[in-house]
C-alpha cells in the first residue's frame, strides 16, 4: 500500500472510526501532539459522511464499528480512494489459543482486503507514531501560510484578488499579538488556513498548534478533549490525561465551528479564556495556561446571540478582532489560479500527467456559484481527474448542475434578466428537471416555463 498524499504544502488529515471513548482521546491527543487534524466518527455513515466532505491522508478503522462495519467500511474506501492508506484496529479478545487464531484471520482477511497495516488493542504511543510516520512522511508540525505560492511555503493560500490579500494583510497584521481572533466565512474558505497564518506569523511559532472541531464532538467529550480529566474522573479514566488547553500550552489553540459549543461548555470556556486558567474534568485545582485562542465560524454569532443560543459575554472576549473570509464567488480571478493549483497537486498525488481543461470549462467555471468554496471546486477538480478517460476535459465531463453557462454577474448591476435566470436554473437544479414541480414552485405554468428557458438560452435537460 503507498504512502498517503500528504505532500509538502498540504494538512495531515487523519479520520478515526471507533466508537470506544478511551481509544478515541488517546488517538485524539496523540495526533494533536504532533500538530495533525482528525476527524471521529462513531460508526460507519458517520465516517462516509466525513470522507464526502472532506480529503485525509490515513484513515484509523476497528474491526467491529458494527457487524463487520470495519470490513464494508474499508471495502467502500478501496472502491472510491484506492490510493487512501487504512489501518485497521481490533480489540485482543484474551488469551487462548481460539481467540489468538481469530485475532490471526482478522488480520490476514484485513490485508487481503487492502489495509495497509493491522493493528491490535492497547496500542502503545510509540507503535502510534512510527506508524504516522511512516505513512504521512512529509507532514511537519511547522507551518506557514501566505498568498503568493512560489515562495517555497509549506501552506498555502492560493490568491491575489483584493479580498483575499485584504484578509491576509489583517492576519498577519494581528499575528504578533496574543489578541483572540475570531475567523468567519463560509463553509470551504479556508479558515483553518488562515488560522495556521495567524499562528506562525505569531511570537507563539514554536509552540504547539492544536485544531478541536467544536461540533465533532460531544458536549462530555468536548470538555474532556479541552480541560482533561483526572483518573477516575468517569466510567473508564483509568489514568489522568492532559487536555489541548494544556498540551497548546505557549502555542495556540484553534477551536473550529465554536457556533456549535453549547451554553455550558461556552461558560466554561470564558472561564478559561478571562481568567487563563482551567480545571480538569474530576479535579478542583485550578491550573495556570498561557495558551492563545483563534476561533472560527460560517454562522452569525451576533444572530446566535440575540436568540440566546450564545453567550455575550464571550462573544465579545472572542471577537476582539475579527477576519473576515470572502466567498469564492467573490474572488473570480483567484478561480483560475486555484483550477491549477489543485491541477498541479492531484496530478503529483495521482502519478499522472493532468489534462486540460477547455475554455467553455474555464469560463462555466467563473460563472458558477460554488456554494462549497475552495473545497467544493478542490473535490471537482480530484473527481474529473479521476473519471476523465483522456487528457482532455469538456462540458460534457462536469456534473450536471454545471453543464450550463450564462454570464452570471454579481452584485447590483445586473440586468433583471440574468437574476431571473440564474433563479429558473436554481429551481431546476432542485427539483432534478422535473419542470411541472419547478413551475409550481416558481408560481408559473409549464409552457410559461418553457418559453423563460428558451429565452435564457438554459438547456432542456438542465438538472
Amino acid at each position: 500500500c503507498e504512502s498517503s498524499g500528504c505532500q509538502r504544502g498540504q494538512i495531515a488529515n487523519v479520520l478515526i472510526v471507533d466508537n470506544d471513548p478511551q481509544f478515541a482521546r488517546f488517538m485524539l491527543e496523540i495526533l494533536a501532539r504532533k500538530g495533525i487534524c482528525a476527524n471521529l466518527a462513531n460508526d460507519e455513515k458517520a465516517a462516509i459522511d466525513f470522507m464526502d466532505k472532506g480529503n485525509y491522508d490515513l484513515v484509523f478503522t476497528s474491526d467491529k464499528i458494527s457487524p463487520r462495519g470495519g470490513f464494508k467500511l474499508l471495502a467502500k474506501i478501496r472502491a472510491n480512494s484506492p490510493e487512501l492508506p487504512v489501518v485497521m484496529i481490533a480489540k485482543t479478545e484474551g488469551p487462548g489459543t481460539q481467540n489468538q487464531q481469530r485475532t490471526i484471520e482478522t488480520a490476514v482477511n484485513a490485508i487481503r482486503a487492502g489495509c495497509c497495516d493491522f493493528l491490535t488493542k492497547p496500542l502503545d504511543r510509540e507503535k502510534i507514531e512510527n506508524l504516522l510516520d511512516t505513512f504521512l512522511p512529509n507532514h511537519s508540525v511547522s507551518t506557514q501560510a501566505c498568498a503568493d505560492e512560489d515562495n517555497g511555503s509549506l501552506y498555502t493560500i492560493v490568491g491575489r484578488s483584493p479580498k483575499l490579500t485584504q484578509t491576509i494583510n489583517l492576519a498577519e497584521r494581528i499575528a504578533p499579538t496574543s489578541t483572540p481572533v475570531l475567523i468567519t466565512g463560509e463553509s470551504g474558505t479556508g479558515k483553518e488556513l488562515i488560522s495556521y497564518l495567524v499562528h506562525h506569523k505569531s511570537k507563539r511559532a514554536q509552540g504547539p498548534y492544536i485544531r478541536v472541531n467544536c461540533a465533532a464532538l460531544s458536549d462530555t467529550l468536548l470538555e474532556s478533549e479541552l480541560f482533561g480529566h483526572v483518573k477516575g474522573a468517569f466510567t473508564g479514566a483509568t489514568a489522568s490525561r492532559a487536555g489541548f488547553f494544556q498540551i497548546a500550552d505557549g502555542g495556540t489553540l484553534f477551536l473550529d465551528e465554536i457556533g456549535d459549543a453549547s451554553l455550558n461548555m461556552q461558560g466554561k470556556l470564558l472561564r478559561a479564556i478571562q481568567n487563563k486558567e482551567i480545571f480538569m474534568v474530576g479535579s478542583s485545582r485550578v491550573q495556570k495556561v498561557d495558551t492563545r485562542i483563534i476561533t472560527a465560524t460560517n454562522t452569525d454569532l451576533s444572530r446566535l446571540v440575540k436568540k440566546g443560543l450564545f453567550r455575550e459575554d464571550l462573544y465579545f472576549r472572542l471577537n476582539i478582532v475579527e477576519i473576515p473570509l470572502p466567498p469564492l464567488h467573490e474572488r473570480g480571478e483567484d478561480i483560475l489560479l486555484l483550477v491549477q493549483f489543485f491541477r498541479e497537486k492531484l496530478s503529483k498525488d495521482m502519478n499522472r500527467p493532468a489534462p486540460q481543461l477547455s475554455d467553455k470549462v474555464l469560463q462555466i467555471f467563473k460563472n458558477y456559484r460554488w456554494q462549497g468554496n475552495v473545497r467544493e471546486l478542490e473535490n471537482l477538480i480530484q473527481r474529473l481527474m479521476v473519471l476523465a478517460d483522456d487528457d482532455f476535459i469538456d462540458v460534457a465531463d462536469l456534473p450536471e448542475q454545471m453543464r450550463f453557462n450564462i454570464n452570471w454577474r454579481r452584485g447590483f448591476n445586473r440586468p433583471l434578466a440574468d437574476i431571473e435566470a440564474e433563479h429558473i436554473a436554481n429551481v431546476l437544479n432542485s427539483v432534478k428537471g422535473n419542470k411541472t414541480r419547478a413551475a409550481q414552485i416558481l408560481g408559473i405554468n409549464r409552457k410559461t416555463l418553457g418559453v423563460k428557458m428558451r429565452r435564457a438560452n438554459l438547456p432542456a435537460e438542465i438538472g
